[in-house]
This record gives structure tokens, C-alpha cells and sequence, in this order.
């Protein structure tokens, strides 16, 4: 029972019943049960100091905060689980697209080849830099940028001798170099299609094969 609850049986003289309430809800104040237990106090109050109104009137108000928290309780719960319908939905509806994200991940398949893109703070080139498991440079390759903005790349899944390299996840990394020779580091992203969504008690999460999994928030972009 809450502590309002409490305070509206202290006020009324009665102590909590250890049985159901008539309005079936357990020990929790309904309004018939108030209705019942206001009319027993008025109908046993001491004529010689009656009831002031201000008293009957506080109890009245009690009662319609405990009625205003529990509806929004009920609403707030309802908005809950409408919420987490709506997620299992969008989820649904992303498996085996294609979504751009940040990852510092290129994964590898049979055939094919990993793409992406950068941002580039202005006009110049972007280096990109490919390694294996081990951590070792298996290619290299550059990206022209015309301007600041958006630069895609594509890595065709050959090391630098020209050969297939197997399936697999590898690292990316990119290093841009204005015309004015300065040089940063850039934030990769690449292109990964969800295989399945998982709801969690903090969001939506997609797996994304050889990347792993993402929040939904981190999604930039899907085709």
C-alpha cells in the first residue's frame, strides 16, 4: 500500500483491512472503498465536534492524488509496451537492408567488396589502410576529395599483390591530406547488412555479420 493510502486510512480512523478490498484490487484504496469508509465517518462522527470541512475536503484531495498517480502509472505502462511493440517493428523492417555505420571493421566475403565512406574536412585525398587479424597491412589504397563532404571507397578484397584475400573481418583506418600537405585521421564508416535485430532493456541492436552489433542510433543511412 502506498504511503498516501496509509495516510487516508490513518485519516479516516481505520486501520487496513488484511482482506480484499470490494473493488477487487488487493489492499489498494478504490473508489467505492472510499466512497464506503467516508460515509461510515460522518455517519460515526462525535456530534458535539463534527468533522471540519477543511479535514473532509483534504481527504478528498488525498484520495484524487492516489487516483491521478495510479492512472498515470497505468498510462505510462500502456506508452511502455506500445514503445517496445514499435521497436520489434522498425527491427523487423530492417532485416536484409543494408545500413552505414561507424566501424573501424570491413567484413570479407567470398565474393564482392567491402564499401563505405568518410567525411573529409576539405579538398585533398584520403589514405585507407586495410589489416589483417593480426594486425598487418594487407593493402593500401587512396580516394580522391574534391571538396569537403562525403567520400565513398570500395575495397575490392585484394591485398597489395593483387590477390583474393579470404573471408573474413579486417580493420580499416583512413588518413586525410589537405593540399596544403597537413594530415588527420578520419572516422570510418561502412556499409553492413542487418541479419537480425535484438531488443534489449536499453534499445534496438542490429547484427551486422562480421561487424557485430550496433545500437539503431548509430545508423546513418539505409538502402
Amino acid at each position: 500500500m502506498s504511503a498516501i493510502a496509509s495516510d487516508i486510512y490513518s485519516s479516516l480512523g481505520l486501520a487496513p483491512a488484511g482482506t480484499n478490498s470490494s473493488s477487487g484490487s488487493g489492499d489498494a484504496l478504490g473508489q467505492a472503498d472510499f466512497l464506503r469508509l467516508m460515509t461510515e465517518q460522518l455517519k460515526h462522527q462525535d456530534p458535539l465536534n463534527p468533522m471540519e470541512n477543511s479535514a473532509f475536503l483534504g481527504q478528498m484531495a488525498q484520495f484524487s492524488t492516489v487516483q491521478g498517480i495510479e492512472t498515470l502509472n497505468t498510462q505510462v505502462r500502456n506508452f511502455s509496451a506500445a514503445l517496445g511493440s514499435d521497436q520489434i517493428l522498425r527491427g523487423a523492417a530492417l532485416v536484409g537492408h543494408d545500413v552505414l555505420v561507424p566501424s573501424a571493421k570491413l567484413s570479407l566475403g567470398a565474393e564482392g567488396e567491402p564499401t563505405g565512406a568518410v567525411a573529409a574536412p576539405d579538398a585533398g585525398s584520403v589514405q585507407f589502410t586495410v589489416t589483417d587479424a593480426n594486425g598487418r597491412t594487407v593493402r593500401e589504397f587512396s580516394v580522391p576529395a574534391s571538396k569537403a563532404g562525403e567520400v565513398a571507397f570500395a575495397w575490392d578484397g585484394n591485398d597489395h599483390t593483387g590477390q583474393r584475400l579470404p573471408a573474413g573481418s579486417y580493420g580499416i583506418s583512413a588518413k586525410f591530406t589537405a593540399n596544403d600537405g597537413s594530415t588527420r585521421s578520419l572516422d570510418t564508416y561502412v556499409r553492413g547488412k542487418v541479419d537480425s535485430v535484438t531488443v534489449g532493456s536499453d534499445g534496438l541492436f542490429l547484427d551486422l555479420p562480421g561487424l557485430g552489433t550496433v545500437p539503431l542510433e548509430y545508423v546513418l543511412r539505409v538502402s
